[in-house]
C-alpha cells in the first residue's frame, strides 16, 4: 500500500513518527514535506498530497498540522478528496466504512503519538462498505462538479 504524507511545521514531528511506523510495517511512503519545524503554510502540503491521492498515485494520504483542521479543509478543496480529521479510532473506522475517506488528517497538538498510530492503523485497516453509503459519496461528487466548473 502506498501512502502520501504531508505536514506543516505544527505537524512535522508527528508526521515523522507516523512515517517511521509506516516504514517499519512495510508501507511504501512518500513525504511531500515540510522537512523542518520552520514556519510554513499548510495549504501547500495539503495540495501536494491531495493531488497525488486524487490522481491515484497513492492509495491514501495522511496530513498533519497543529489541529488537523486547516490542512483537512485545504485538502478537501481538491476534487475527489475526502479528507477526514480524526482524533479517535472510532471516527477513523467510521470514515473509511461510511465516507470512503482517502486522506486522514491529524492534529499534533491534539493527539499524542501513541493514539495517532492507533488511529492510522485503524484507518488503513478499515474498508469502505459501499452500497447505501455509495449513493452519499455520489452526492458529494455532484456537489464538487457543480462548484468546480
Amino acid at each position: 500500500m502506498k501512502i502520501a504524507l504531508g505536514s506543516d511545521h505544527g505537524g512535522y514531528n508527528l508526521k515523522n513518527e507516523i512515517a517511521s511506523f509506516l516504514k517499519d510495517n512495510g508501507y511504501e511512503i512518500k513525504d511531500f514535506g515540510t522537512y523542518s519545524t520552520e514556519s510554513c503554510d499548510y495549504p501547500e502540503y495539503a495540495q501536494k498530497v491531495a493531488e497525488a491521492v486524487a490522481a491515484k498515485e497513492f492509495d491514501f494520504g495522511i496530513l498533519v498540522c497543529g489541529t488537523g483542521i486547516g490542512i483537512s479543509i485545504a485538502a478537501n478543496k481538491v476534487p475527489g478528496i475526502r479528507a477526514a480529521l480524526c482524533s479517535d479510532t472510532f471516527s477513523a473506522h467510521a470514515t473509511r466504512q461510511h465516507n470512503n475517506a482517502n486522506i486522514l488528517a491529524l492534529g499534533e497538538r491534539v493527539v499524542g503519538p501513541g493514539l495517532a498510530i492507533d488511529i492510522v492503523k485503524t484507518f488503513l485497516a478499515s474498508e469502505f462498505e459501499g452500497e447505501r453509503h455509495q449513493k452519499r459519496i455520489d452526492k458529494i461528487s455532484l456537489i464538487e462538479e457543480k462548484y468546480n466548473k
